[in-house]
C-alpha cells in the first residue's frame, strides 16, 4: 500500500457512514450465503471450510460457553501493542536523526535495507533464542514488523519540504528548532500519521507469528491447537476474531488521523476556525 493510499483512507469520514456501512453489511450478507451453500451443496468440504453457521457457534462457545479465548487475546494484544510502540519510536527516532544528519542518513541507508529483506519469519527462532519463550521476543518481532513504515515515510515527509518555504523560514530568522517544529513537522505529517496506520494493523501479524514459533499462550497458540485437532470453526472463529481486533485499532488510528490533522478536511478546518474564532471572542470580546 502506497503511501499516497494510506494517507487517503481516513477521508472518508466526511461522507455517509450509514450508507457506507450498508453497503459492506450486504456485501458480506451475500458472501457468507453464498459460502454456506457452497457447503451445504457439496462444492466445498466442510472440514477445511467450515460452514459460517458453525463458526458462529464456536464464536459463541469461545467467548461464552468456554470463554477461553480472552487470556490469549489479552496476551496477543500486549505483544503487539508493546512490539508496535516500540517500533514506531524507534523507527520515527532513526528518521528524524538520519534527516538532521546527512552522513547518519549514508551510514544507516544499508542497514535498514538489509532489515526490510531479512524474512521476519526466519528472524523469530533467533528471537526466541535470545530473548526466551516469554513476551520480549514476540514484542521484538512486533517491533521489526512495524519499524519500516514510520521510518521511510518520516524520513520521506520532512525531506520533502517546499523549497521556497524552507527559504521563507530563513529569510525571517526562524532557528532550526523552530523550522523542524513548525515546518518540517507538519509537512510529514500526513505521512506519519498513514506510518502509523500501516504499523498498527501489521502489529498483529509480526506477534502472531513469533507465537506461531514458540509460545505458551496467545492467539496464535490457540489457533495452532485448533488447526492441529482440526478443529476448524474454532480456528476460524480465533483468525476472525484477531482480524475483527486489528481492523478496529487500525479504523481507531485512521480517525484520530483525520482530527489531528484537520488542515487537510475543508470542512473540519472551517469548524475548527469557528470554534477557535468564538473562544478567542470569548476571552477577549
Amino acid at each position: 500500500m502506497s503511501v499516497e493510499a494510506s494517507t487517503r483512507l481516513g477521508d472518508d469520514y466526511g461522507g455517509s457512514f450509514v450508507s457506507q456501512l450498508a453497503k459492506h453489511l450486504t456485501i458480506f450478507a451475500v458472501f457468507l450465503f453464498m459460502w454456506e451453500m457452497a457447503n451445504r451443496t457439496g462444492l466445498a468440504d466442510p472440514l477445511l471450510m467450515p460452514r459460517p453457521t458453525d463458526i458462529v457457534q464456536s464464536i459463541w462457545r469461545i467467548y461464552v460457553t468456554q470463554g477461553n479465548i480472552w487470556q490469549h487475546l489479552w496476551v496477543t494484544f500486549q505483544e503487539a501493542m508493546l512490539g508496535c510502540t516500540a517500533g514506531i519510536v524507534i523507527g520515527t527516532s532513526l528518521a528524524i536523526a538520519a534527516v538532521l544528519s546527512e552522513a547518519f542518513r549514508d551510514f544507516l541507508k544499508p542497514y535498514v535495507i538489509v532489515i526490510e529483506a531479512t524474512p521476519r519469519i526466519a528472524v523469530g527462532p533467533i528471537f526466541v533464542a535470545w530473548l526466551g519463550f516469554g513476551m520480549g521476543s514476540k514484542i521484538a518481532l512486533a517491533a521489526l514488523v512495524c519499524f519500516f513504515a514510520p521510518f521511510v515515510n518520516t524520513m520521506t515527509g520532512l525531506l520533502s519540504v517546499d523549497e521556497e518555504s524552507y527559504e521563507l523560514f530563513q529569510s525571517m530568522g526562524a532557528r532550526r528548532g523552530q523550522t523542524f517544529w513548525k515546518l518540517m513537522i507538519p509537512t510529514a505529517a500526513p505521512a506519519m500519521g498513514a506510518s502509523f496506520k500501516l504499523a498498527v494493523g501489521s502489529a498483529f501479524g509480526g506477534a502472531l507469528v513469533a507465537e506461531f514459533i514458540s509460545a505458551q499462550s496467545g492467539m496464535g497458540i490457540l489457533m495452532a491447537r485448533y488447526t492441529m485437532s482440526l478443529n476448524m470453526p474454532s480456528a476460524f472463529a480465533a483468525l476472525l476474531s484477531i482480524t475483527l481486533y486489528a481492523f478496529i485499532l487500525f479504523r481507531i488510528t485512521e480517525y484520530l488521523d483525520y482530527r489531528m490533522l484537520y488542515w487537510r478536511d475543508d470542512d473540519l478546518l472551517e469548524r475548527k476556525s469557528r470554534k477557535r474564532k468564538a473562544r478567542w471572542e470569548r476571552s477577549f470580546g
